[in-house]
């Protein structure tokens, strides 16, 4: 099996095709090889070398057939071209695109367009052909075994992406790389799939009118952390819950007590932007999957600053407590709720770990602000 790499990344966005978040492929013009949902996996895709099916060599990414003659072409009378159309797992603004070709060497497409609509959640390949379709990304040339990184062209919030490749080939992932839309519903007037993630022990613990501050798809961003050695940041905030610790944010071990860095360096921190200012009624910190590296303790603050830089985030004295400190388990789904302290709006929350570890999910439960 071949090593993979590191991906590189748009900082600062939200990937909103990716599986994690609800991204589902909606159709596809041809996915004789390798199916169209793997573009939205995590990772960058494997090579394992000696692995076949009864259609030609394992690939892990979308792969369509040698195209021998004109066909169907993509939204806007595009020729001679393959395309998938893949559903985003929260809409948003498009501000960059990675059409990664790893591993796919002697059969990627030499070039590629990617195209957006708006639409409502669930639409027919049939309703979105009524739609006016625009351009995000004009026909581009794309490298072998490379991440293709592009910028998009500015626009309206978009639902749908179509991703063509001309005039066939192999695209192993496909990240759309954006900010969410803020949805205009919230409890009680609020969509089924948006509270989807409320699972016996959420109702158990979560009063239905409270709603998540902080996830992914309700505008919430993990702006910046001490440290993501073994996990992504916005993991954290992502719906649903994780299969494994990959799906979770994780810290290396902090050696600073050991290495005399100062009582700053003792703990782990991570300052999340929520969606809407609100306040907290329950707080979920979820160690699911982390046994042996879980954070002993934790703590949350809270600060109201909307707008401001992250500089000034990281140094501000106008942090106040919202959770204490508070003892920790593994593989728990911990929920506070007595022990929040009592405490304005908040556009931003902070939270410590002590003093390193990995946590699956972060739930600010809550009422927004106006």
């Amino acid at each position: 099996m071949h090593e993979t790499t590191t991906a590189a990344s748009f900082t600062g966005l939200v990937d909103l095709a990716a599986a994690e978040l609800g991204g589902r492929p909606l159709d596809t013009s041809d996915e004789f090889f390798a199916e169209v949902g793997n573009l939205l996996l995590p990772g960058r895709g494997v090579f394992i070398e000696g692995k076949f099916t009864d259609r030609g060599k394992w690939m892990d990414g979308w792969e369509s057939r040698r195209r021998r003659q004109g066909g169907q072409g993509g939204q806007g009378g595009q020729a001679s071209c393959d395309w998938c159309i893949i559903e985003l797992g929260a809409p948003g603004q498009v501000v960059g695109l990675d059409i990664d070709t790893n591993h796919f060497s002697g059969n990627h497409p030499p070039f590629a367009s990617v195209e957006g609509v708006m639409a409502p959640r669930g639409a027919t390949r049939a309703a979105l052909e009524t739609l006016p379709w625009r351009e995000l990304l004009a026909q581009a040339p794309l490298r072998p075994s490379s991440q293709n990184l592009f910028g998009a062209i500015p626009g309206p919030v978009v639902s749908h992406v179509r991703l063509n490749i001309f005039p066939d080939g192999g695209v192993a992932r496909f990240r759309v790389f954006g900010r969410v839309a803020l949805v205009p519903t919230w409890p009680p007037d609020v969509t089924p799939e948006l509270f989807a993630d409320r699972d016996q022990p959420t109702r158990e613990h979560v009063p239905a009118a409270l709603g998540d501050l902080a996830a992914v798809k309700n505008g919430g961003l993990a702006l910046c952390c001490s440290d993501a050695f073994f996990g992504p940041m916005n993991n954290l905030l992502l719906p649903g819950r994780p299969v494994n610790m990959g799906g979770g944010w994780e810290t290396r071990r902090n050696r600073a007590r050991d290495q005399g860095q100062g009582p700053d360096r003792l703990h782990d921190w991570i300052i999340v932007q929520l969606g809407t200012r609100g306040t907290a009624g329950v707080i979920e910190v979820d160690t699911s999957h982390f046994k042996g590296n879980y954070p002993d303790r934790c703590s949350i603050d809270a600060l109201d600053a909307p707008g401001a830089r992250m500089t000034e985030l990281i140094g501000s004295r106008s942090w106040s407590p919202l959770l204490g400190e508070v003892k920790l388990s593994a593989d728990t789904r911990h929920f506070f709720n007595s022990e929040l302290r009592p405490h304005p709006p908040a556009s931003h929350i902070r939270l410590n770990i002590f003093p390193d570890g990995g946590l699956s999910r972060l739930r600010i439960w809550g009422r927004r602000d106006g």
